[in-house]
């Protein structure tokens, strides 16, 4: 004799199946598990910063001139959106250059004032001088991108 009736294991079972998938897409928003979030290159644009001039030229693959040592002041430093990279002077004459993407959630920092490199969207700041996390809510240092100077030209190496 064959029945037609779904037992109650079988519907609870699909009924945890179309609560949980909904709930755990959600706590995709959240990358808070300990482990570096994913960077992506649609994340939201750095907008311009009085303490840092931004450039926006075309991209600047290895040996094209991404800024020169003037545009980038002691003490602060340029966001270049295009290329996701923020270039730094710490001391005079000593540039850096680090990921322009926030590790808290990929957002590209806004700004370079006070010694920090600092993210707008929930307040993370790097230091200068080496990425490391200065203020979070980030737990992640920016990663260090490397350059080239030669005389005063700035660019990705």
């Amino acid at each position: 004799m064959t029945t037609d009736k779904i037992s109650r294991r079988t519907l609870g079972g699909l009924a945890a199946a179309g609560v949980g998938v909904p709930l755990l897409a959600a706590c995709a928003d959240e990358p808070e598990t300990g482990s570096e979030p994913t960077r992506s290159p649609s994340s939201a644009s750095a907008p311009s910063s009085g303490d840092a001039p931004t450039e926006t030229g075309g991209a600047a693959p290895g040996g094209e001139a991404l800024t020169t040592t003037a545009a980038v002041e002691v003490g602060g430093g340029a966001i270049f959106p295009d290329q996701e990279v923020v270039v730094t002077q710490p001391t005079a004459g000593e540039f850096k250059c680090f990921t322009a993407v926030c590790t808290h959630q990929g957002c590209l920092v806004s700004s370079v004032s006070d010694g920090t490199i600092n993210c707008d969207c929930h307040g993370s700041q790097y230091s200068i001088e080496n990425g490391e996390v200065e203020q979070g809510p980030a737990t992640f240092p920016l990663d260090e991108v490397p350059i080239t100077v030669s005389g005063d030209s700035i660019s990705l190496a």
